[in-house]
């Protein structure tokens, strides 16, 4: 079953929008299906209407929350990337927190399931493939199925959902950063990612889920949505979210992306990069307690006043790790690239065509097709306007 909720109007493609309305502001819609339910919310930091959390918000209505769900991060949004998270209890409100990203089998337990009756979703995801929180919801409403709990889905803008870029997923390296066979730069919210997942069959054991999608309004995928909190500590404003889809490469890499600095995703460096005057050196702070290359000297790139329109228009972009591997002494370039940057890019062929000295222009053409094959099969579960 997928029930949508619409209702949209006009956006902007010239500038960031001011007019968007995310679907967790539209209670009057979503109230009637929680009255006298038990229900479960997965949510974040990023949950917020104007500055309050949606779970304040369902309290005030007197929506009966009685789990909270969290993802990478945590419920408050103050873990390290990839650090494990543990279940508890939210200080503010006293419920219950089913951490379902803990390391382990990151999916509720039966015990938690029994004792709801819908689960909400209020997540701003960023919009590439392996970004987490999508991977999260997914693995909720796999759960939920099994169990026959509805999901209703409050949508967010995609802050990149404006392009569709990089190699579809090679499912033999299906993984924690990378659960379904979409490019990189996907250009779909949530709610769509969700009733796509649903359709295609992409679930586990294909599962079919009762989702209902509560819309943004306002919103295109041409919109320039700029995101009121940083989605996660590292992405700390628009230029590192827009340069996300290119430098996250450098996780699977032996460089640094800039973790444990006051610029994190908009510089990049290596110890033993040539040729490169900018330097940094990363150190222990909140969101990064031991990020890579700790204490040590790089020498690199500094994004950080990129104009937003050529990153946009670039996608994703591998000049900059091309630039790294090149710049590396032979030692060091033995030594560049980890298996884990094949999750994250998808395939193991960019890998090899790196080495080999092809351009980014070169190993971008060798995508064009998968592109234009996932434009066409993703048309059908679009919730809102290209344009």
């Amino acid at each position: 079953m997928l029930i949508v909720m619409t209702g949209l109007i006009a956006g902007r493609t010239d500038a960031y929008a001011g007019e968007v309305a995310v679907g967790a502001s539209r209670i009057a819609l979503y109230q009637p299906m929680m009255e006298g339910k038990r229900v479960a919310l997965l949510s974040n930091h990023t949950g917020l209407v104007n500055g309050r959390h949606t779970l304040d918000i369902m309290l005030e209505h007197d929506i009966n929350v009685v789990t909270l769900f969290s993802p990478e991060h945590g419920f408050r949004g103050t873990a390290d990337a990839g650090e494990h998270v543990k279940s508890g209890v939210d200080p503010v409100t006293g419920i219950p927190i089913a951490s379902l990203y803990s390391g382990g089998k990151n999916s509720p337990e039966p015990k938690v399931m029994e004792g709801i009756d819908v689960i909400a979703v209020d997540l701003q995801d960023v919009g590439t493939r392996f970004y987490t929180y999508y991977i999260t919801m997914l693995n909720l409403i796999e759960a939920a199925a099994q169990h026959a709990i509805p999901v209703i889905v409050l949508d967010r803008p995609n802050p990149l959902g404006m392009s569709v870029d990089g190699p579809v997923l090679d499912m033999k390296l299906r993984s924690g950063v990378g659960r379904l066979p979409v490019p990189v730069l996907h250009g779909m919210t949530m709610g769509e990612l969700a009733i796509m997942a649903n359709g295609e069959g992409w679930l586990r054991d294909n599962l079919k889920a009762d989702i209902t999608v509560i819309s943004c309004t306002g919103y295109t995928h041409a919109t320039r949505y700029k995101l009121p909190v940083a989605p996660s500590p590292n992405l700390r404003d628009m230029t590192a979210i827009y340069l996300y889809p290119s430098l996250c490469f450098f996780e699977g890499t032996s460089a640094s992306v800039g973790r444990g600095t006051d610029s994190p995703f908009k510089v990049y460096g290596h110890p033993a990069m040539r040729n490169h005057d900018f330097s940094f050196t990363p150190r222990s702070m909140p969101g990064a307690k031991n990020p890579p290359l700790l204490g040590k000297r790089c020498r690199g790139t500094d994004l950080s006043t990129t104009d937003h329109d050529s990153l946009i228009i670039a996608g994703v972009d591998l000049q900059y790790i091309i630039d790294a591997y090149n710049s590396m002494p032979a030692a060091s370039k033995a030594r560049f690239f980890s298996t884990f940057f094949d999750k994250l890019i998808g395939n193991t062929r960019v890998r090899q065509m790196i080495i080999s000295g092809k351009s980014a222009d070169e190993i971008k053409s060798t995508w064009t097709d998968e592109v234009k094959e996932f434009r066409r099969l993703r048309a059908k579960y679009l919730l809102y306007p290209e344009k």
